[in-house]
């Protein structure tokens, strides 16, 4: 059953209200995700930074910024996707995330990816790939390419942020997300070949309507 936005702002509450890690304490505001419920793409990168903070919304800064025109140059609004971060919360000084604090915050990416069940997840950066695909490879090694764990497929990129000081990076990154585009596209249809099997299964085990009458 799809979830509704009253059961996802319902978990967007619960992040702002969360204590269990010392990062409650130095933050302005957490700041849960942002996007809609019937997004089709989520975007998990690492962590809110200032800007982040004081807004209460992910990538609002100059990362953000540049995701948005990633997006825009293949067609992808930012509107129809659901973005967060591994950490709810800023870590002082915008230092790494420490094991702890991703481990106490992992439930809430967890019920978000159960909740929205997008067709591609993006992996921004190597602390999200470590937390979604632990064990998978390198960001170096990943990006760009196409990982499945299940039903679920995941694109490494790297993290937006790491563009804005190496040109090169931002090639990179540009190729990569035309991939993206390609892989939600098949994801799209995949989905909608399983949709129109099941239809079909449900009339093929419909009584014949002769038979209805003994109803």
């Amino acid at each position: 059953m799809p979830v509704t936005t009253d059961e996802l702002l319902e978990l967007h509450g619960r992040i702002r209200a969360c204590t269990a890690c010392p990062l409650h304490a130095t933050r302005t505001q957490a700041v849960p995700g942002y996007g809609p419920v019937t997004a089709r793409i989520m975007a998990v990168g690492e962590a809110p930074g200032e800007t982040e903070d004081r807004e209460g919304k992910p990538f609002v800064g100059a990362a953000g910024r540049l995701l948005t025109r990633l997006l825009e140059e293949v067609g992808l609004d930012r509107r129809d996707i659901y973005i967060t971060n591994t950490l709810k919360c800023r870590p002082p000084g915008n230092r790494d995330p420490e094991q702890s604090e991703v481990e106490a915050c992992s439930h809430f990416l967890d019920e978000q990816v159960a909740m929205l069940r997008p067709d591609v997840i993006l992996v921004l950066g190597r602390h999200a790939l470590g937390r979604l695909l632990p064990g998978a490879g390198t960001i170096t090694r990943l990006h760009g390419q196409r990982v499945r764990r299940g039903t679920r497929v995941y694109v490494p990129l790297y993290h937006p942020a790491a563009a804005l000081y190496n040109a090169s990076l931002l090639e990179t990154l540009q190729q990569d997300m035309r991939l993206v585009r390609g892989y939600l596209d098949a994801a799209e249809a995949e989905r909608a070949a399983v949709l129109k099997a099941q239809a079909q299964q449900a009339i093929s085990a419909e009584p014949p309507a002769d038979q209805m009458a003994l109803f």
